[in-house]
């Protein structure tokens, strides 16, 4: 029996943003995949299932919220080792989606113990499992593709800012575009591979742009010129770490593969600024009010180190693994 096809990416009306970010994402890997964040009943599952056709695999492997240890991982039979003398494993998640994507529904309600492995993988490449003295290690290379309503939690930053690229979709659909795309997912899901191949012209020109973009990424020389102005409005923007600038500096390069220039021009980096930018503004704190000057001396702590910090912070508290700390900007009045 035949799989049913994914609806093809030339087909998605709208979301011209995301599916500019997938493009990029498809020509440079090394971007570090995309988070997608919406309400429900935006189709974010179907754009990211589109991303896999413009890869050189076409791998799509989904990770599911409940996933344990093992499944993402994989396994080591240890009676095979012992026996035989060799380990022999049993691939996980992470090793099916090597060399295409690997995506994540619903990511900010990821277990902790599942972002931790993820990162770290993530960040190297190679899932390495270790038991009982005997080891595995294989490569891990792919796109992460992350979706998220924001209306259901947050994410946690150090997985946050592993994500290279950010996009938020708007639950105001237009009626003419509301229209055209029930009717097209309509037609998809009365003939799939009948509406597949009606798209398949199109379908295919992307997948050539993509890769032909793929074919001079590496002609297009990440200089000097833009990388100083990517480097001061990150400054500007006062982001967190330097992984922005990295980002933006490969999409941006990216981005003039696609629209087939030589050099990254002011136009690429625009194109992409607020993908890479927008998880990874700081919040300006707002000013401190102004002490009331009818506030009596006696409420005042004359012994700010011991309940406020050494310069005047909250103090710090224990926080459950993965839990956020929101700190104020003022300690409330009693």
């Amino acid at each position: 029996m035949t799989d049913t096809p994914h609806f093809p990416l030339s087909a998605v009306v709208g979301a011209d943003d995301l599916k500019l970010a997938l493009y990029l994402t498809a020509i440079d890997p090394k971007i570090g995949g995309v988070l997608i964040e919406g309400p429900r009943g935006m189709a974010k599952s179907t754009l990211a299932r589109g991303l896999a056709d413009l890869l050189a695999s076409g791998q799509f492997v989904t990770l599911p919220l409940g996933a344990t240890e093992e499944r993402l991982v994989g396994t080591l039979d240890l009676d095979a080792a012992l026996s035989e003398g060799r380990a022999q494993f049993s691939p996980g998640v992470l090793a099916k989606a090597d060399g295409g994507v690997l995506y994540v529904d619903e990511v900010n309600l990821l277990p902790d113990h599942l972002v931790d492995l993820l990162l770290d993988v993530a960040a190297s490449g190679t899932n390495l499992i270790e038991r009982d003295g005997i080891s595995h290690r294989h490569s891990a290379k792919f796109v992460l593709i992350g979706t998220m309503n924001p209306e259901e939690g947050e994410l946690r930053p150090q997985l946050l800012d592993r994500f290279g690229l950010n996009v938020a979709l708007s639950g105001h659909t237009p009626p003419a575009g509301r229209g055209q795309i029930i009717r097209r997912r309509l037609d998809f899901d009365s003939d799939p591979q009948g509406f597949c191949a009606e798209w398949e012209s199109q379908q295919h020109a992307l997948r050539e742009r993509c890769q032909k973009a793929r074919s001079a990424l590496a002609n297009i020389p990440l200089d000097d010129a833009a990388l100083v102005q990517i480097t001061e409005r990150c400054f500007a923007a006062s982001v967190d770490g330097l992984r922005a600038d990295l980002v933006w500096l490969r999409a941006a390069r990216a981005h003039a593969a696609w629209r087939g220039a030589n050099a990254i021009g002011e136009e690429d980096i625009d194109a992409v600024a607020e993908f890479a930018l927008r998880h990874r503004r700081r919040e300006h704190s707002p000013p401190a009010p102004q002490q009331s000057p009818a506030q009596p001396a006696s409420n005042q702590n004359p012994n700010p180190s011991e309940s406020q910090g050494q310069w005047g912070e909250m103090p710090a508290q224990a926080l459950p693994v993965g839990a956020r700390r929101e700190v104020p900007s003022w300690p409330k009045k009693p």
